[in-house]
């Protein structure tokens, strides 16, 4: 019957939701900010559609995957809102645009990224 339980009573105990350490981006001349950073600590751009519900689900995924004691600086970019800045990093790291879509920058380079479901198969650590 344990199982019947957790299924159909409600539980009293709030869940406790994970944040991650985001940053926002929303400014384009942040771009040149997070490329001299780039030089010293890896820096990850999370694109996101605010009207997408699979942009939501793969953030969900990666929020609950998300390793905080990484060190990194994590971006996050409402594409639809900053869509100035959203081209503007397509161009600037000569990524073709996606969403949802991470980017990884070290050194001054996109070393990794990947849009949709390829997201959470980017093992991160590799890059710190």
């Amino acid at each position: 019957m344990g199982i019947f339980n957790k299924l159909f009573s409600g539980s009293s105990e709030p869940k406790e939701e994970k944040v991650l350490p985001w940053l926002p981006l929303n400014a384009m001349d942040q771009l040149d900010i997070i490329l001299e950073k780039s030089k010293t600590k890896t820096q990850l751009i999370f694109k996101h559609s605010t009207r997408c519900g699979i942009s939501r689900m793969v953030m969900n995924q990666f929020v609950s995957a998300y390793d905080l004691e990484m060190n990194v600086d994590l971006y996050y970019l409402d594409l639809l809102s900053f869509r100035d800045v959203s081209n503007e990093v397509g161009y600037k790291f000569q990524v073709m645009h996606q969403s949802p879509q991470l980017l990884v920058i070290k050194n001054e380079v996109v070393v990794a990224h990947a849009s949709h479901g390829g997201i959470n198969e980017i093992v991160l650590e590799q890059f710190e």
